[in-house]
């Protein structure tokens, strides 16, 4: 089976796979304790993020016969911020709107300040993932990096995307994201590979 990797419009479209996919895990358990509200709340903030990153970034999608299999969402970096993100975010997160804060707060504080692109997110439907699909997007993104000679950050959210992205070049940065009373994040970096 082929897969076709194209670059995205569809903010909502692209949102609907990454809360599927980050829906239920560590941190968005911590973001919002109720099991029940989680998805749809992270489909919104994910949403959001993603069509940011439309405008200052690009949005990759990755299709297994015709259909849409997987994202990843980049944004060069420096960005400005999200104009009414924390008005948005109280909108739809209510209550859960404070740890939404305490999240950004933290990823601010270790975020890296040099030109570079970020993954914000990349993320399979469920039941893809396995096939080598999200290497299939990383180095997609990757060659245009290394063309540029510009590096890249994230922050794995767990230890199994960690290895991911070990293998893909990326090294562990000094400090870990801490939540408080919560899981922490790992913030990588990798260095555009010499031509």
């Amino acid at each position: 089976m082929t897969a076709e990797i194209t670059l995205m419009t569809d903010a909502a479209a692209a949102g609907e796979i990454i809360a599927g996919t980050f829906g239920h895990d560590a941190i968005s358990s911590w973001l919002i304790p109720p099991p029940e509200r989680r998805v749809p709340i992270q489909r919104r903030f994910f949403t959001m993020y993603t069509a940011h990153a439309l405008e200052h970034g690009h949005v990759y999608g990755i299709h297994e016969s015709g259909e849409l299999a997987g994202v990843a969402v980049w944004l060069t970096a420096p960005f400005p911020e999200i104009p009414g993100e924390e008005e948005a975010i109280a909108s739809f997160a209510g209550e859960h709107a404070g740890r939404y804060a305490i999240l950004g707060r933290q990823m601010e504080k270790l975020h890296p300040h040099e030109p570079h692109h970020y993954l914000a997110f990349i993320a399979l439907e469920l039941g893809r993932t396995g096939r080598g699909l999200g290497s299939l997007l990383l180095e997609e993104h990757h060659r245009r990096l290394d063309t540029e000679a510009m590096p890249a950050y994230l922050e794995a959210s767990s230890e199994a995307s960690r290895r991911l992205y070990l293998r893909h070049g990326y090294v562990d940065m000094p400090e870990l994201l801490e939540l408080p009373d919560g899981p922490v994040m790992y913030p990588m970096w990798r260095a555009p590979a010499s031509r």
